[in-house]
């Protein structure tokens, strides 16, 4: 009996819907309850491997010469996938067999260094400041500095686990580097963390970092990971001011117009709380161009009553009479009695009249252009 409830999984989500939650009935309260569950994750998300691989492509409507409309782009399946995962703490996780060492809490409290350049945390903090090409192009302190439940490519960082996370979370030396490293990051960003509740600004340095981040598109990567690991580490309520600030950039000043996939497919959707997402979203969709091209808000609702099959041409047949009702009964029924359909093959006539691919996230997706090289990830 253990085994079989040891070995239980949940069921994952097969569709964008499903993954988003953010305007749900069960969210539309806007209370304070967040999706995330005491889980945890095990392995690398089929987002991040289609990045690693460089198998994206660039969803973006494209100019043409045809006078023909533009197809809808969709959203990436594999994205909300990722993000839905993140957001309920990784419901199908397995516990990995060795010991917890505690590795990321003893790298913030100077213990030991970042593998395998050997560096320690107080080093990074005091001596890479400003120093933006070694913050460009190391690509190994990234995982150490925002640790996830998730393994990346860096395979000499270590995942989080919920024990390490609590502990961390009581480690007040600890927090303190972390929102250091936070600090850090936004500096190279051309962003100025303003208190301790996480409000951010454009810093003095914004114009030249902001060109330079507009055209580095690996560190929307970084981005994703470092919006992850604040919730997992207790800062949850700084994401939103730094969400916010991108979408102001991205949407309505247009510095940073290379960043608003990114941010609507991706930073949004890190956040738990469903009722903060969907004041981000409001405030996208109203400066989205152009506005029928806007993918993230609510779903549209089918006119009530309306199946879309047997559709009528407003002119009604006149009503059977009860011999012509008597006979088609006869007919139904001794059709009905010689013929067995099975559940599998219900299934593949569903398939033929084109409802397959909606149980097929291969099919769906369409990989957004922002899932790029997983170097950092």
């Amino acid at each position: 009996m253990g085994n079989l409830v040891g070995s239980w999984r949940s069921k994952e989500p097969s569709t964008v819907e499903e993954c988003d939650s953010t305007w749900g009935s069960d969210s539309e309260s806007d209370g304070p309850a967040a999706e995330d569950d005491s889980g945890i994750s095990e392995s690398v998300s089929p987002v991040e491997s289609e990045r690693a691989t460089g198998q994206s492509r660039d969803t973006s409507p494209q100019p043409t010469d045809s006078p023909e409309p533009t197809p809808k782009m969709k959203r990436s399946f594999y994205a909300a996938r990722d993000l839905y995962k993140y957001r309920h703490s990784y419901p199908n996780y397995r516990k990995s067999r060795q010991p917890n060492e505690y590795r990321n809490l003893r790298f913030y409290m100077n213990k030991i260094p970042l593998v395998p350049d050997g560096i320690y945390i107080e080093e990074i903090l005091t001596k890479w400041k400003g120093d933006y090409d070694k913050l460009e192009h190391n690509h190994t302190y990234i995982q150490w500095l925002f640790p996830l439940r998730e393994q990346g490519l860096n395979f000499y960082a270590h995942e989080l686990t919920q024990d390490e996370i609590k502990e961390f979370q009581s480690t007040r030396e600890a927090k303190r580097r972390f929102v250091a490293a936070y600090s850090l990051m936004l500096d190279f960003y051309g962003i100025k963390l303003l208190d301790k509740s996480g409000k951010v600004s454009r810093a003095s340095n914004w114009q030249g970092r902001f060109q330079h981040l507009n055209e580095s598109h690996h560190n929307y990567l970084r981005i994703t990971r470092i919006l992850k690991s604040l919730g997992e580490l207790g800062f949850e309520a700084f994401k939103a001011p730094l969400v916010q600030l991108f979408l102001e950039e991205s949407l309505c000043n247009s510095t940073l117009p290379n960043m608003q996939h990114s941010v609507l497919e991706y930073f949004v959707y890190t956040i738990r709380l469903p009722a903060t997402r969907r004041r981000l979203l409001r405030f996208a969709r109203q400066h989205y161009k152009p506005p029928h091209a806007f993918l993230w808000g609510p779903p549209s609702k089918k006119p009530s009553g309306s199946s879309g099959v047997g559709l009528s041409s407003g002119i009604r047949a006149p009503a059977p009479t009860p011999e012509q009702r008597r006979r088609e009964e006869e007919s139904t029924t001794s059709v009905c009695s010689r013929i067995k359909v099975s559940s599998h093959d219900t299934i593949m006539c569903q398939d033929l009249a084109g409802a397959g691919p909606h149980g097929c996230p291969e099919l769906q997706s369409n990989m957004s252009g922002q899932e790029w090289d997983k170097r950092e990830g």
